[in-house]
């Protein structure tokens, strides 16, 4: 035991099997000194490893995520495409009944500029009655029919306007293409 504590003039190479810090512990002793600078080497080479084998394994993940982001925002355009068919369908439904073309087309030109409406189509009745259609926000066609309606009362003969704020979905299927 006590030819074991006396330094020598040889130092003994760490033992690199043991865990860093019992290795440390063992250097102390034999050598009398508090850290051996090779331990720190081995320290920092361990923490490099780790550091590898992290940045390996992130690509795998970022690609993982990348596409479930991806797939995300396709199911997320789906149903905005979905909503707006839908509030589409819901928008109110205006109409401006003219006797003669040319009142409804000025009623119709009226209606587009004076709001935020679209034109759905035009219905040509017997005896020269024209209906046109537009669709929008309730407000905006119900302004939109008023200012159609005064200007085709100026140009020729109004016959009747009528504002549905909510049409139900099977109204629909009467409704004319735009033409």
């Amino acid at each position: 035991m006590a030819e074991d504590n006396k330094p020598s003039g040889e130092e003994k190479a760490p033992d690199t099997s043991k865990p860093a810090g019992a290795a440390r512990k063992s250097t102390a002793r034999s050598a009398g000194t508090a850290k051996s600078p090779a331990k720190k080497t081995t320290g920092t080479a361990k923490a490099a490893s780790t550091r590898k084998t992290t940045t390996a394994k992130a690509p795998a993940k970022t690609i993982q995520r990348v596409k479930q982001t991806a797939q995300q925002a396709e199911q997320a355009e789906e149903k905005i495409q979905l909503k707006e068919e839908k509030r589409m369908s819901q928008e109110a439904l205006g109409m401006v009944e003219t006797r003669g073309l040319v009142a409804s087309i000025e009623a119709a030109d009226t209606m587009l500029k004076a709001a935020n409406v679209v034109l759905v189509g035009t219905e040509k009745i017997g005896s020269g009655l024209v209906t046109v259609m537009v669709r929008g926000d309730v407000g905006a066609v119900k302004s939109a029919v008023e200012s159609g309606a005064e200007a085709a009362g100026r140009l020729g003969e109004l016959v009747a306007t009528h504002v549905i704020p909510r049409p139900h979905s099977d109204v629909e299927k009467i409704l004319p293409a735009v033409k």
